[in-house]
């Protein structure tokens, strides 16, 4: 496998930087995302749909302003936007672990609407500190830190939670996620790379200009993807409670994890990646069987198997964003896609969670992965019918124009 990628990658300052500071803001996230469904379950006592709903809540009013708030990283800067988020969501988690069920839905919305967009802001400044040769390895790089949180996240918040009040834990997590948002805040890297008179107008460009079936082709992969992990996690949160291994669930989480950091190596070395919509596919396809596991080795055995594809499915997916889009509208097109990223996540909890109550943990396997493989295969078709559509007016066979069904090689192709 080259390693020549990952040096070139690393030995940039900047980059380094950013992947350190990405690591460490993902832990809490990770780990609270994980310990709310406990909380809402174990402490408020309530079902795994109810809580699906409070991570839906949230997820949806992260859906709502990620567009907006995309287009004011563009116009306004990293400061402007980021420093009223860090307030207003501290305002709001200093208070919602100890409220009962209502208020607490209510105050993960609100917190939601006003999210530091702290994945978008890391993706965009490892995009602008690398060259277009280095862009993937240095995308699949911070995939492998967003796995590496994943693994050390739950683990944290699971163990802290075994000790402590799940309140005061998700307290003291969102006070941390706070603290470093602030410290994104006062280090305010470069998003962008510097821009010509030219590229600076781009951000007057119509968003129909840019908006094209390749973007949503892109933005649909993503989702997917998130309906599959996030319904995931539910579920093996509800497949560790029916063999009575709560307690192993971080262990789990950790190995689903290695297996995506494992893909993530391998696929950020490749110089011919598989096309999106086939890691999809991959993904969702070895996610379903999962509910088949018999106890906590066979969960730690499939989950190895399906977190292969996790971080390359999603990595091939940002990828490919950055090569649809005109780099000065680059904020916005994140937080569009990141819209359908969250809405991937509202729907994969609750539907896992409805599975889950009528049919167990392997219901919650079942359904998301079988949601996500439907979802890759109408993508295919219909990225397919349009690549045929566009060499029929070209006056080409499609074939000539059939090299994988990719949305960046169908980008090369026009």
């Amino acid at each position: 496998m080259p390693a020549t990628r990952y040096r070139r990658v690393l030995a940039n300052r900047r980059t380094r930087q950013l992947l350190l500071l990405g690591f460490a803001i993902r832990i809490p996230t990770f780990g609270v995302s994980v310990l709310l469904t406990i909380h809402v379950v174990e402490t408020l006592h309530r079902t795994w749909s109810q809580a699906g709903l409070v991570a839906a809540a949230s997820t949806l009013a992260v859906a709502l302003s990620g567009p907006w708030r995309g287009r004011l990283l563009d116009t306004l800067g990293l400061r402007r936007v980021v420093a009223p988020s860090i307030l207003v969501t501290a305002g709001c988690w200093a208070v919602a672990p100890f409220v009962g069920y209502v208020p607490l839905l209510m105050l993960a919305a609100l917190a939601g609407l006003f999210a530091v967009p702290t994945f978008t802001v890391i993706r965009q400044g490892i995009i602008a500190a690398t060259s277009d040769e280095d862009r993937r390895t240095a995308l699949a790089t911070d995939g492998i830190i967003v796995e590496l949180s994943f693994m050390l996240g739950p683990v944290i918040a699971i163990a802290l939670g075994g000790h402590f009040p799940t309140s005061w834990v998700i307290f003291c997590l969102e006070m941390a996620s706070a603290a470093l948002a602030a410290l994104l805040w006062w280090i305010d890297p470069p998003i962008r790379q510097a821009l010509d008179e030219e590229a600076a107008a781009d951000v007057d460009l119509p968003r129909e200009r840019w908006v094209t079936p390749r973007f949503l082709a892109v933005c649909l992969v993503g989702f997917a993807a998130v309906v599959v992990l996030s319904g995931s996690d539910v579920s093996f949160v509800a497949a560790a409670r029916h063999f009575d291994a709560s307690a192993q669930l971080g262990l789990v989480l950790a190995v689903w994890g290695l297996g995506s950091v494992l893909g993530g190596l391998v696929y950020g070395a490749m110089t011919s990646p598989p096309p999106m919509f086939a890691l999809l596919v991959l993904l969702a396809l070895t996610t379903a069987p999962i509910g088949f596991a018999h106890g906590v080795l066979g969960l730690c055995v499939w989950g190895f198997v399906a977190g292969l594809f996790c971080a390359p499915t999603m990595t091939a997916s940002v990828d490919a964003l950055t090569r649809v889009v005109p780099e000065r509208v680059r904020g916005e097109a994140m937080g569009w896609h990141g819209s359908f990223l969250t809405l991937g996540g509202a729907l994969g909890g609750p539907l896992a969670g409805v599975f889950i109550d009528r049919h167990g943990f392997a219901g919650g396997f079942a359904s998301v992965g079988l949601t996500g493989a439907a979802i890759a295969g109408l993508g295919a078709v219909m990225v397919g019918a349009r690549r045929g559509l566009r060499s029929r007016r070209a006056g080409l066979p499609a074939s000539s124009q059939a090299q994988g069904t990719d949305v960046e090689t169908a980008r090369r192709a026009d």
